[in-house]
């Protein structure tokens, strides 16, 4: 099997968070699909769907997909338009199953998969018409650092989507979503993959990560327009978006 692009070796990775959530995902990456699609009841595909078809997405000839894991965003993309994708994560064994699911499709000429740090993307500034991240922002080391990197490979005009989970703000919901999320994907996780531990993670990132507008704030101090935010599914997970400006504003 050819290989994807390793342009940051995993070798140099060096913070301790990042470590720690490649070699969990790494770990759990043979599972990782089914698991994903168990726990969501199968939500995160009808989420994904709408990810990508937000109008900020739908004239981006060049997508970058960043925690893109397994691949299914960059494949449910290129299904769905002409464009040249690339998928990027810190897993080698997550990129490695993305790899078959992509010549399986036989559009190894559309996506490209290359193993990179999402805080120090090895891409030129002004490269890709959208960036796209669907449950990978809440992994970042510095998530701040990382949206900085992602502006930066933007071109001027082009956008940032977001998918990542959240709290719902309903108390029923919100009540009903911690007790699952704590108690029962931790149990169905061991089960299924034999590492609870991966799946503690999980809701612990979800729960600790800023939404709502919180992190639109965070988006525009990364120097986006933010354009767009709204829940799904009663708020346990939310979409967000926004716009590199075509003209930056100087310093006063």
């Amino acid at each position: 099997m050819e290989s994807f692009r390793e342009i940051r070796p995993y070798s140099e990775l060096q913070a301790d968070k990042k470590e720690q959530v490649t070699v969990m995902f790494d770990r759990i990456a043979r599972k990782y699909d089914l698991l994903n699609h168990m726990l969501s009841f199968n939500m995160d595909r009808a989420w994904r769907k709408k990810l990508i078809q937000l109008p900020e997405l739908k004239k981006a000839e060049k997508i970058l997909d960043i925690a893109a894991g397994t691949g299914d965003l960059s494949l449910l993309a290129a299904e769905n338009r002409n464009a040249k994708i690339v998928a990027s994560d810190i897993s080698e064994e997550m990129l490695r199953i993305a790899m078959r699911k992509i010549q399986k499709k036989g559009i190894q000429d559309r996506v490209e998969c290359v193993l990179a740090d999402a805080e120090a993307l090895p891409f030129d500034a002004d490269t890709f018409d959208a960036v796209m991240v669907a449950f990978g922002v809440r992994n970042f080391g510095n998530p701040g650092k990382g949206l900085s990197e992602i502006y930066r490979v933007v071109r001027p005009g082009g956008a940032i989507a977001v998918l990542e989970f959240s709290v719902p703000g309903n108390p029923f919901f919100r009540n009903l979503y911690l007790f699952y999320f704590r108690r029962i994907i931790p149990l169905i996780g061991r089960l299924v993959s034999g590492d609870a531990n991966a799946y503690r993670y999980l809701n612990r990132s979800a729960e600790a990560f800023p939404q709502g507008e919180h992190f639109c704030r965070m988006l525009s101090d990364a120097g986006f327009l933010v354009t767009t935010s709204f829940p799904v599914t009663f708020g346990v997970a939310r979409i967000y978006a926004g716009i590199k400006p075509e003209h930056e504003k100087l310093d006063e």
